[in-house]
């Protein structure tokens, strides 16, 4: 067994974890956070999809020794307390969901997406979420709902979490930009 210590939507998580133990199994095993859902075990459907150290990952491509010292945020962590993140309240709204297998994974993908490109037309958001399959919409209502989300503009602080579960990531991609700057 090895020891972790991972942030995990905003609250630090210290485990014991077998070397070959996947990201998505300890957060829905250990952590019992079960929104980021194991579809394929290929990593191609995408509804394993969080963010790590705010950039979208698939969780079952990460062994969660990988992670350690890592700020991950899941579905679970995304809304400000009882305040829907704009993509979730995009995906209410336009009805982007149907079984909602995929839909945390689509979210973490678009959050991502909205944090590089607040505005995307809709070829870039159908290339933003193509790592992520669905297989009930035609994708169509998901693009809808991010679109409507892009239109409610970013929550405090950015699409990507701060100031709530995930205030690290600002001042993280603050320091990686600092420090590509100063080379």
């Amino acid at each position: 067994m090895i020891p972790i210590s991972i942030t995990v939507n905003g609250k630090v998580r210290k485990a014991q974890v077998e070397p070959r133990t996947l990201l998505v199994h300890f957060l829905r095993e250990q952590l019992h956070l079960t929104g980021a859902h194991v579809g394929c075990d290929t990593s191609q459907c995408g509804a394993c999809t969080v963010l790590v150290d705010g950039r979208s990952a698939k969780s079952c491509t990460i062994f969660a020794v990988q992670a350690d010292g890592s700020q991950v945020v899941t579905i679970e962590g995304l809304a400000n307390g009882d305040e829907l993140h704009p993509l979730q309240t995009g995906f209410w709204e336009e009805h982007g969901l149907q079984c909602g297998y995929c839909t945390p994974g689509m979210i973490m993908s678009a959050v991502n997406l909205l944090g590089d490109n607040p505005q995307p037309s809709e070829q870039e958001i159908r290339e933003g979420i193509s790592g992520n399959f669905c297989r009930c919409t035609g994708y169509q209502h998901i693009v809808n709902s991010i679109q409507h989300a892009a239109k409610l503009g970013p929550p405090k602080g950015g699409y990507v979490p701060s100031g709530g579960p995930a205030s690290a990531f600002a001042a993280s991609a603050a320091s990686a930009d600092k420090k590509a700057g100063a080379r």
